[in-house]
């Protein structure tokens, strides 16, 4: 880092640097589909069994999975997605989004179907007035407040 930087604080760079490694959503991708196992994540998504250890480990300390043994001769666990690991979910979402717009705009991997029968097409809104919320496009407050 150069020595006169001045890095933004935001909440974005904090949440970066939690998960914002591959092997870390997309196992709380895996985990949101019900799958619980860690073989079964291994093989779902690929990752090397030593980095995804290491992820699913800090995401265990950070609170975002919690780990449930269930066979104790050996010791084997299962994964489940706290409350704040759920929320997280709704990032994956607008990454979804934004891959199969701008990756695979005529052909997405898979098409989610929402419970209103249409083709999910996941928007962030602003909770207090429904509006479409974009960065940019908003005033920050607060400490280290700072327009995008």
């Amino acid at each position: 880092m150069p020595k006169d930087a001045v890095p933004r604080e935001c909440s974005i760079a904090d949440t970066l640097e939690l998960v914002g490694e591959r092997w870390s959503l997309l196992a709380v991708r895996e985990l949101s589909h019900g799958v619980r196992r860690f073989d079964q994540i291994v093989r779902n998504t690929g990752a090397p069994r030593d980095i995804l250890t290491s992820r699913l480990r800090k995401l265990e300390a950070n609170r975002i999975v919690r780990r449930e043994r269930y066979s104790d001769h050996p010791a084997r666990y299962e994964y489940h997605l706290t409350p704040a690991g759920v929320e997280l979910c709704d990032v994956l979402l607008v990454l979804m989004r934004w891959g199969d717009r701008h990756l695979h705009p005529d052909d997405p991997p898979v098409r989610w179907r929402h419970s209103c029968g249409h083709t999910l097409s996941p928007l962030v809104v602003c909770r207090h007035c429904g509006n479409e919320a974009r960065l940019g496009a908003h005033s920050p407050t607060g400490r280290g407040a700072r327009a995008f």
